[in-house]
């Protein structure tokens, strides 16, 4: 493949975002987070179908991390320089493949097999969806455009994931991984159609890993990224225990929906502020998780408290990934795509380290600790954001 196409993407881009392209991006976020969340609704089913233990079933979100981690910066350096739309068909295709597989399979050890190759292909996608939002798009709208195509994310949680977990529990849970079979095939035909393609990084721009991880402001956003997705994770994976030993009346489907509609508002709001004033929105975001999780902290027997903590909650974390990546794509430059792959490893990494420590606490202490856990980690990231001020979230950007 070659990286150059017909007409520059630049002299095609308009003044008018392209929405439909965008709005097809978003579907494939979409994708890519219900096939990571969907077994965690369906360990019952999963469990009993595939006759193993609801431990070994969770085994299945996590060989789709570890896919993840491993194939993310591999995947995106051996593609640099392809055109940006087959690759985001070839991965599409991937998932039609493992879902497939996954929904055919009676056998435990090929359905972890495909879950780890989706996973592979999950960081395939996150590593080059970013910039190629950002590349179809007039520059002055290029964080508007990233911030459409992230919608797929809070989507798939606030409303992917249980929905995809009610079929599950109705006509079984291989009907449900079929389903997302054939909404990548909807999803590969869209693309085919109405996505511009883009050109890959031309051969001369490409730097080593390291150097890319030198570039400045990169190392401290992937500081930012670790420290902040970690606070998130610690009580986003463990809600169900904190609910509970908190005696309030609130179920975890619900508490997570409202959190879902609330990461929408989230992103609207991101996406109207962030190509003027992407260092304030960042803080501000930060800064919002501390009194979310005060809220919740607070929460002992008081649904009204822990709704507007998850509300506050969800409004600083639906934008943070389109922030997160915006500052990078600008620090990284031409290397963007291979900075979002590190990105990506970041990301993951925090939902391995906020599963594993938020277990030891939830055994221990208690998950009523954890919003104390979330604020002292959101202060440390607002700190690494504040002093970020010169390279990776810069003073008037």
């Amino acid at each position: 493949m070659t990286t150059t196409c017909p007409t520059p993407i630049r002299e095609r881009a308009q003044k008018s975002l392209p929405v439909p392209a965008l709005v097809v991006m978003a579907c494939t976020g979409f994708i890519v987070i219900m096939t990571e969340t969907l077994p965690a609704g369906l360990l019952p089913q999963l469990a009993a179908g595939l006759d193993i233990s609801e431990g070994g079933a969770g085994q299945l979100v996590s060989a789709y991390a570890i896919g993840t981690v491993l194939a993310a910066i591999p995947a995106i350096t051996l593609t640099r320089g392809t055109r940006r739309k087959p690759l985001l068909l070839v991965g599409l295709l991937g998932f039609l493949v493992a879902n497939t597989v996954t929904a055919v399979s009676p056998s435990f050890a090929v359905v972890l097999a495909a879950r780890f190759v989706g996973g592979a292909f999950s960081g395939l996608l996150w590593g080059m969806l970013a910039g190629y939002a950002r590349r179809i798009a007039a520059p002055e709208h290029a964080g508007r455009a990233l911030a459409i195509a992230m919608t797929g994310t809070p989507v798939a949680l606030a409303i992917g994931t249980p929905l995809g977990s009610w079929l599950g529990s109705v006509v079984g849970w291989r009907w449900s991984f079929a389903a997302m079979s054939l909404l990548s095939v909807i999803v590969m035909i869209f693309a085919k159609f109405l996505v511009p393609d883009a050109p890959g990084q031309s051969a001369q721009t490409h730097a080593p890993l390291t150097r890319v991880l030198r570039l400045p402001g990169v190392a401290t956003i992937l500081a930012v990224v670790f420290i902040w997705m970690l606070a998130h994770n610690l009580l986003y994976t463990y809600i169900a225990p904190y609910l509970h030993q908190m005696h309030l009346a609130l179920r975890p489907d619900i508490a997570l929906l409202v959190f879902g509609v609330a990461a929408l508002g989230g992103i609207w709001i991101t996406g109207v502020f962030i190509d003027r004033v992407l260092r304030m929105l960042t803080l501000a975001s930060v800064a919002m998780f501390i009194v979310a999780g005060a809220f919740l902290a607070a929460a002992q027997q008081s649904t009204v408290l822990a709704l507007l903590g998850i509300v506050l909650w969800g409004l600083a974390f639906g934008g943070s990934a389109t922030q997160l990546q915006t500052a990078m794509g600008k620090a990284a430059g031409e290397n963007a795509d291979a900075a979002n792959a590190m990105l990506t490893t970041f990301f993951n990494l925090a939902i391995f380290a906020g599963g594993a420590a938020g277990a030891v606490v939830v055994n221990g202490v208690g998950a009523p600790i954890l919003p104390a856990a979330m604020i002292a980690l959101a202060l440390m990231a607002l700190v690494t954001v504040g002093f970020g001020r010169r390279a990776a979230f810069p003073a008037g950007s």
